[in-house]
């Protein structure tokens, strides 16, 4: 009996190390190759050197809908964090994403990227991603400050980007 339960205890240990996700505090962002709604590919590289405020989205999702627009509203309160807003996409069609910026507006806010990974699902796989929004939250350096699976308040949001320079290592 006692070995049964080791055996079940070691299965239980090695199924949960494969659900292990890709957002601990203090990982490095992922190297990603995102296609803008301006037609030009965007990196890290991209927003070296500033807080980064990644949203992986669907532009056609209420929830994402919401939350750019309560966004939009508190942008102020972001400072000079770069937003990527990246979806997936058909053969990195952006017309979706096109359309998406222009009815939210957001061309007039110059720290606002909104981008498709296309089909490569880079992001979507790296992070796991089951469900939009989907919020990671780099400090300047590059580091996971903090992560939302789930639709976060915007609060939330706005009040873990102003923090995430204050744990900067």
């Amino acid at each position: 009996m006692k070995k049964l339960f080791i055996f079940f205890c070691l299965i239980i240990a090695a199924g949960c190390s494969f659900a292990q996700v890709n957002d601990k505090v203090g990982a490095a962002i992922p190297q990603y190759s995102v296609l803008s709604s301006d037609s030009v590919w965007l990196t890290p590289a991209n927003v070296k050197n500033h807080r980064t405020l990644l949203i992986y989205f669907g532009t056609d999702c209420p929830h994402c809908q919401h939350l750019t627009m309560e966004l939009k509203q508190k942008i102020k309160q972001l400072g000079d964090t770069e937003v990527m807003m990246v979806t997936w996409s058909n053969n990195h069609d952006i017309r979706a994403i096109k359309n998406f910026v222009r009815d939210f507006d957001l061309k007039k806010f110059s720290n606002i990227h909104v981008a498709t990974e296309g089909y490569t699902y880079m992001l979507q796989k790296f992070y796991k991603i089951e469900t939009t929004p989907y919020v990671a939250i780099y400090n300047s350096n590059g580091k996971l400050t903090k992560a939302f699976r789930k639709q976060p308040e915007t609060d939330d949001v706005v009040a873990a980007v102003k923090a995430a320079d204050r744990k900067k290592k």
